[in-house]
């Protein structure tokens, strides 16, 4: 029996009407085995103990922002047993990427910013003691100027040098979060985004792995792989509806670092 038969054996176990579906490997995670079925349902098999806690913790930390945030986000439903194993419904779209955003018509960039702007604002409204009983746990520290530099500039062209150097200069000097630590999602680039690319809009945001506590402005740095302009439209949208203000010089030196 093939690999793709044996889980394929194990979703049908789990749903019968599954049994003759389609079913196709996804590009893989780090941690876990993942499969679309139908076409319209994942699959998702954590490979050991530690990403089987990380997809519990996931399914937790979800169940909390589910209710409490207006964007579409996974409903991760547990299969427990041997091995355990996660299913959630796709939310259609695909990755938004540069060139796709620039392709943007102004109301659809618009568009996006508001509805960008309400999720992070709805997020960091969230009850810390809350999410931390639903497993959300601090973001990874960043390392300091020091480590990345002797790490870093080793590997990076030539002329690359002195970006990396002024950006390092800045990261040591650096002043302590102004706002302090929120729960945030910490991965808002285009690749965790399903975008309708046919109607010019976002239908969801999916994977909160990488979700926890950590530095608000931090929050702000992932859509600048996306396009700075959509970074300057979820920052001002963000400080009118929280009354919080962003530092741009902060977010762009943060950009830089990680």
């Amino acid at each position: 029996m093939s690999d793709l038969d044996s889980y394929r054996a194990i979703i049908a176990h789990a749903a019968s009407d599954l049994a003759d579906a389609h079913i196709r490997p996804l590009p893989g995670g780090w941690h876990s085995k993942a499969f679309e079925v139908d076409g319209r349902l994942v699959f998702k098999f954590p490979q050991g103990e530690q990403a089987e806690s990380a997809l519990r913790r996931e399914a937790s930390i979800l169940a909390a922002v589910r209710p409490h945030v207006t964007m579409t986000v996974p409903n991760l439903r547990l299969h427990e047993g041997t091995p355990l194993f996660s299913e959630h419904r796709i939310i259609p779209g695909e990755h938004l990427e540069t060139a796709h955003y620039e392709a943007l018509p102004e109301p659809a960039r618009l568009a996006l910013g508001t509805n960008l702007v309400r999720f992070y604002a709805e997020l960091h409204a969230l009850d810390r003691a809350t999410m931390a009983t639903a497993g959300a746990r601090p973001i990874e520290h960043w390392l300091d100027a020091d480590t990345i530099a002797a790490k870093a500039l080793p590997l990076l062209p030539r002329d690359l040098h002195a970006f990396a150097e002024e950006t390092l200069a800045g990261w040591r000097v650096l002043s302590p979060e102004p706002h302090g630590e929120t729960y945030g999602f910490f991965d808002g680039h285009g690749w965790n985004m399903a975008f309708d690319h046919a109607a010019g809009q976002l239908n969801g945001i999916y994977d909160f792995a990488d979700s926890g506590f950590g530095p608000l402005h931090q929050d702000f740095i992932y859509s600048n792989f996306i396009s700075p302009d959509l970074t300057a439209r979820i920052a001002d949208g963000y400080e009118r509806i929280t009354g919080r203000t962003l530092d741009r010089t902060r977010i762009h030196l943060l950009t830089g670092v990680h």
